[in-house]
């Protein structure tokens, strides 16, 4: 049923809730997860004399949160791999299931209430609208 699984972590408890999902899964189906984090673009600091240490230091904080993803993967023999993406969250999540051909998205919710994330933004509900593939929300 799944050849291809994008788990979706900023790090965040939900995120971490969501993990166990994406473990199930991939160990159930024997696919390949791909463990995705994003960092956003600092666009308006690079004429600042300290951006590339800032960069170094977001991706820095993301190979941390792949690496403590990873970490619980790993035991369990699945077919596992990172993707470090710059750019917006949902953009780039969507964009490596379309890369990655994914047949499933397993992202954290942020535990906004639907009035409030339908005024922030979120995520999840970008990716919801967006994805190429179905999306399990995990809260």
């Amino acid at each position: 049923m799944f050849d291809c699984i994008i788990y979706a972590t900023d790090g965040s408890e939900h995120a971490r809730e969501a993990l166990a999902y994406a473990r199930d899964l991939a160990k159930l189906h024997q696919t390949r997860l791909y463990i995705v984090h994003a960092y956003a673009p600092l666009v308006d600091l690079k004429n600042f004399g300290n951006y590339d240490e800032i960069i170094a230091l977001r991706i820095a904080q993301g190979h941390e949160i792949l690496d403590a993803a990873l970490e619980e993967l790993v035991p369990h023999g699945i077919d596992v791999h990172t993707e470090l993406l710059e750019g917006p969250m949902a953009e780039a999540i969507i964009r490596i299931a379309e890369v990655r051909d994914a047949d499933l998205i397993i992202i954290g919710a942020r535990g906004l209430s639907s009035f409030q994330g339908l005024l922030l933004g979120s995520v999840s509900q970008k990716v919801i609208q967006y994805a190429p593939c179905p999306v399990l929300v995990v809260r």
